[in-house]
């Protein structure tokens, strides 16, 4: 601990794995005083079903899928199956994309269906910690 006063500020190393990929994730309750807002960054590399089943929540969610690399942003070799609203409307994502779900939205299954280079999913909840209904 080096003792300035902002030291709670700074969340070290919030890294972790989870299933078949490695993610960068601070949630507001446990990493930011209770602060309204979470943060998960996942790398796929490989096929994988994220999410498994439908569900709902009491805080909107944000997705942003795109190409690992950065410098080819504009490009998306991977396919991704995910599921929105009570009649489980099925969309296929296949160019960097952001979703909205709001509060109370049904939403999922998610399946990285095809991923022929390696790209950045990104979960963000407005919400200190995560939670389904």
């Amino acid at each position: 601990m080096s003792g300035h006063k902002y030291d709670k500020y700074f969340v070290k190393e919030p890294l972790g794995k989870e299933g078949f990929f490695p993610r960068i994730i601070a949630n507001g309750s446990r990493d930011f005083d209770g602060a309204g807002f979470s943060f998960r960054l996942h790398y796929i590399t490989e096929p994988g079903i994220l999410v498994k089943e439908p569900h709902a929540h009491d805080f909107e969610q944000f997705y942003f899928f795109f190409n690992g690399d950065l410098s080819k942003y504009r490009e998306f070799h991977a396919e991704v199956e995910f599921s929105l609203g009570e009649e489980g409307e099925m969309h296929l994502i296949t160019t960097p994309t952001a979703v909205h779900v709001p509060a109370g939205m049904i939403h999922g299954p998610m399946n990285f269906k095809r991923i022929d280079e390696p790209i950045i999913f990104i979960d963000t909840l407005l919400s200190a910690q995560y939670a389904t209904r």
